[in-house]
């Protein structure tokens, strides 16, 4: 069985009012960070989200820049829904849709730390180490069940559930990762020296 000790810059995974679809009707600047130290859970699995990464419509690293296609419909739907998308034809990742119908803005979940349903996790990632679980878009979708069966469907309904952080953690910013257009930007939001990040940035505190 795995368990995993609360480690230094961890937050506690506490469960605070249930995030509806109206949360995500807004910038999705003014969502991305207030994301971290929210818990979500698919099936009951998975933890406090750590580290997001934000994409505006008018971002041409956006799936949405070019416009709307079969890959990125969902992005140009109500907000408060999943955009799951294939990375390089092997991961699967997760992405909340935000602003209004239409915007084609997202935020790109991309680590977590681990909290409910270790086990479950562990066995579809083949390892046991807590902080390797859900550290990177990738691995996060794979230890919470994610797939194409998930795109579309609204994050307030199971197998969706998400939960409010009850404390402010503090946030660091940096550079989006993967990416090579307006990788500048500081749009990669992550709960301050968290080992639970899928890559540490330079501590600053925003």
């Amino acid at each position: 069985m795995v368990r995993t000790a609360l480690a230094a810059n961890a937050l506690p995974a506490k469960l605070g009012r249930p995030i509806g679809r109206g949360f995500f009707d807004r910038s999705v600047h003014d969502i991305a960070p207030e994301l971290i130290g929210a818990v979500l859970l698919v099936d009951g699995t998975g933890g406090v989200i750590v580290e997001v990464e934000a994409y505006h419509h008018n971002d041409p690293a956006a799936h949405s820049y070019r416009g709307e296609t079969a890959r990125n419909a969902a992005m140009f739907g109500p907000p408060g829904h999943a955009y799951v998308y294939r990375s390089y034809g092997m991961h699967w990742c997760l992405n909340f849709v935000c602003e209004a119908e239409g915007s084609a803005s997202a935020v790109l979940i991309r680590a977590l730390q681990p909290s409910h349903g270790l086990d479950a996790m562990a066995a579809r990632r083949g390892l046991e180490e807590p902080r390797q679980l859900c550290s990177g878009p990738g691995k996060l979708a794979q230890a919470l069940g994610i797939t194409l069966a998930h795109n579309c469907l609204p994050l307030d309904r199971p197998p969706f559930a998400l939960y409010r952080r009850v404390t402010a953690p503090e946030i660091v910013t940096g550079p989006r990762i993967g990416i090579t257009k307006a990788a500048e930007l500081p749009w990669r939001y992550a709960l301050r020296q968290s080992p639970f990040v899928s890559k540490p940035f330079p501590d600053k505190s925003r």
